[in-house]
């Protein structure tokens, strides 16, 4: 799967690192029960399809960036600075 960085062009995914899902997860209030910690901690959606993820281009220019892509087919649909969609979704 190659990746095209938004400062770097089209890089291997080899050189970055997969953060997880990007969106924002509601995180328990600190005297939460310990089973509602255990959810938040190690739960996640696994989706097949379309989901947006957060990765590090850790091998390249440091940049964070969000990435629309497939799960099933792993065709990149879109590539953006995380800093960008974040303003965006303000």
């Amino acid at each position: 799967m190659r990746i095209n960085c938004p400062i770097c062009g089209d890089r291997d995914r080899r050189e970055y690192y997969y953060q997880g899902a990007a969106v924002t997860l509601d995180r328990p209030a600190p005297d939460a029960e310990e089973a509602v910690w255990e959810d938040y901690l190690h739960l996640r959606e696994n989706p097949a399809g379309r989901t947006r993820d957060l990765w590090h281009h850790e091998g390249g220019c440091g940049a964070w960036v969000v990435v629309t892509r497939d799960t099933v087919s792993h065709k990149i649909f879109e590539v953006a600075l995380a800093a960008d969609v974040k303003g965006a979704a303000r």
